[in-house]
C-alpha cells in the first residue's frame, strides 16, 4: 500500500511539473510522428490540365494484369516488343486511332505519332501517351478511358510504338537491348494470329 502511495504521488508530481512548463510557456519536446513509407507508383496527369487522372475510372477490367500492375507502379509497358499483344494492339489501334492518325500512324486529321516529332513533348514517354489516350487533349482528341481498358490501352501503345520510324536514340521508351534489336514496321508486315506472348487474342 505504501509502495502505491509513493508511486501516485511520483505520477502527481511529475504531472504537476509538466503543467506548470506548459502554463510558464516552455516548449516541450515534440512527440514522434509515426512516418508514411516510400512513395510508389506512377501519377498519370491530364496532358492539357496537368490534373492528377483518376485511372480507376472507365470501362471495366483490364487493370488486374500483371502489365498493368507493372505499369502503373514502375511506368515501364512489358508489352512493348511482344508480338501477341502487337497483334492485338494494331486490332485496337485500327478500330480506336487510325481514323484520324492514319493507318500507319503518319497523321491524318491528328497528328502523326510514328515519328519522333511529339505534338505533346509528354508522349516520348509510355507513361505521357497513356494519359493523352486515357484522359484525351485538345481538339478532336477526346478521351478513350470508356472504350479501352488500361490493358487495351497499353497493347495500343506497343503498337504505335512498332510504327515508329525515327532515329531509335529517341526512341525513350525502348531500353538498350530492345533498341538494338527493334526493326520498324514495314507495310505487309503481318503477325501471326497464334502468335505466343502475354496477350491472348481479342474477343471477336
Amino acid at each position: 500500500m505504501r509502495n502505491k502511495t509513493k508511486t501516485m504521488t511520483k505520477r502527481t508530481t511529475i504531472g504537476t511539473a509538466l503543467l506548470g512548463l506548459v502554463l510558464a510557456g516552455a516548449a516541450l519536446p515534440a512527440l514522434a510522428q509515426p512516418q508514411s513509407g516510400p512513395q510508389t507508383g506512377v501519377v498519370f496527369r491530364n496532358t492539357v490540365t496537368g490534373e492528377a487522372l483518376d485511372v480507376t475510372q472507365g470501362k471495366e477490367g483490364g487493370r488486374d494484369t500483371p502489365a498493368v500492375k507493372k505499369f502503373f507502379e514502375t511506368g515501364e509497358n512489358l508489352y512493348i516488343d511482344d508480338k501477341s499483344c502487337l497483334r492485338n494492339g494494331e486490332s485496337l489501334f485500327a478500330t480506336s486511332c487510325s481514323g484520324c492518325h492514319g493507318h500507319l500512324a503518319e497523321g491524318k486529321l491528328g497528328p502523326g505519332l510514328n515519328d519522333n516529332y511529339w505534338t505533346y513533348p509528354s508522349n516520348t514517354t509510355d507513361v505521357g501517351l497513356f494519359a493523352t489516350i486515357f484522359g484525351g487533349a485538345n481538339g478532336m482528341m477526346g478521351p478513350h478511358n470508356e472504350n479501352l481498358t488500361p490493358d487495351e490501352m497499353l497493347q495500343t501503345i506497343a503498337w504505335i510504338r512498332h510504327l515508329y520510324t525515327g532515329p531509335k536514340q529517341d526512341a525513350v521508351w525502348l531500353n538498350d537491348e530492345q533498341k538494338k534489336a527493334y526493326t520498324p514496321y514495314k507495310q505487309g508486315e503481318v503477325i501471326p494470329k497464334d502468335a505466343k506472348g502475354q496477350c491472348k487474342p481479342l474477343e471477336e
